[in-house]
């Protein structure tokens, strides 16, 4: 799956810890030994091959960062997010081949990428196809000008970079979590299924998540009763206690997305494991990506299958789409 870049730049140096040290709204997931990877035929190639991972103990919220919470860190702080910043074309130009021609000043302009439906089917390899470049969007206003988050203070927020993400976690004294502490805990102490449910298919039975039913991107059955994001909470919680580790929105982890990573871990067992020490996407190999893990309410079979508790996703630290968030953990100290 590929993901349209932002291409911004954001400065969280004025931003320092809120001093709320509670662990309200955590859960402590006990730490232990499991086979991180791909559990079955959808897994993408960057999923395999499965290693043992052992975390340690560690804190985690039971469900994404809601409007609620960013809202308050931004009154606070009054940090300005990326989607909310005019993008550097300077910054452009290092994610990108050599010689590309700067886009048109009409683009260049405060903006975050929306999904628009498609009214049929499409190429599934161009996103362009479902994604729009709208000024004005980001966590304020997720569909655009003329759309708000009132009365929506229990949704995850979106728009969010990587870079929005890590000055939320100082403020709140927090960090991401890595990709094998968002694995290992989305399994909720299952051992080597699908799903954080279990392997039932996310489709049958009642509805586990909030992912898109029917025909990406242009026909949703909306059986599990929502076409974009859902309040936190709507589906049931894993065996943590966690919710939407399935669905909603995706989840920037604190890991650099490497496409053959788990290779240079198999056959070993790796303690804690940080992810790569650089990036490199052979897709984009320009542009330095972080993972993001979960899926989100435009998950498919025929198009990325990210409500599996294996899947990867990756994005450039300074991309905010409407289904994108995160939520934070904390070490046991």
């Amino acid at each position: 799956m590929k993901a349209p870049s932002r291409f911004g730049a954001t400065d969280s140096s004025g931003v320092s810890f809120g001093g709320d040290t509670s662990l309200a709204g955590m859960v402590l997931i006990p730490g232990g030994v499991f086979d991180m990877g791909g559990d079955n035929n959808q897994a993408s190639e960057d999923e395999y091959p499965k290693h043992k991972v052992q975390v340690d103990p560690f804190y985690i919220d039971v469900t994404e960062v809601t409007n609620a919470q960013f809202k308050k860190f931004a009154d606070a702080t009054g940090y300005i997010t990326t989607a909310e910043r005019k993008p550097d074309w300077n910054e452009i130009k290092k994610t990108l081949p050599p010689g590309t021609p700067k886009p048109p000043d009409s683009v260049l302009v405060a903006a975050s990428l929306v999904f628009r439906q498609a009214d049929g089917p499409v190429d599934l390899n161009n996103f362009n196809q479902w994604w729009g470049w709208v000024e004005g969007a980001s966590w304020r206003h997720p569909q655009g000008p003329g759309s708000s988050i009132e009365a929506k203070d229990n949704y995850p927020v979106v728009h969010v970079s990587w870079d929005d993400a890590q000055a939320y976690c100082k403020w709140a004294g927090k960090r991401l979590p890595t990709e094998a502490e968002w694995e290992f805990a989305a399994r909720g102490g299952l051992i080597n299924n699908i799903y954080p449910w279990g392997n039932e298919h996310v489709n049958q039975g009642a509805p586990k998540a909030n992912s898109w039913e029917g025909k990406f991107p242009y026909l949703n059955e909306k059986k599990d009763g929502y076409i974009t994001a859902a309040p936190v909470k709507s589906f049931a919680a894993n065996g943590y206690g966690l919710y939407d580790m399935a669905g909603n929105v995706w989840e920037w982890c604190s890991d650099w997305y490497h496409h053959d990573y788990y290779r240079q871990l198999e056959g070993k067992l790796t303690v804690n494991p940080q992810g790569p020490d650089k990036s490199y996407d052979p897709q984009e190999p320009y542009n330095a990506k972080r993972s993001l893990r979960g899926g989100s309410f435009l998950c498919n079979d025929s198009y990325c299958s990210g409500y599996r508790a294996a899947r990867r996703m990756k994005s450039s630290p300074d991309t905010g789409l409407e289904h994108t968030g995160f939520r934070c953990v904390r070490d046991k100290k």
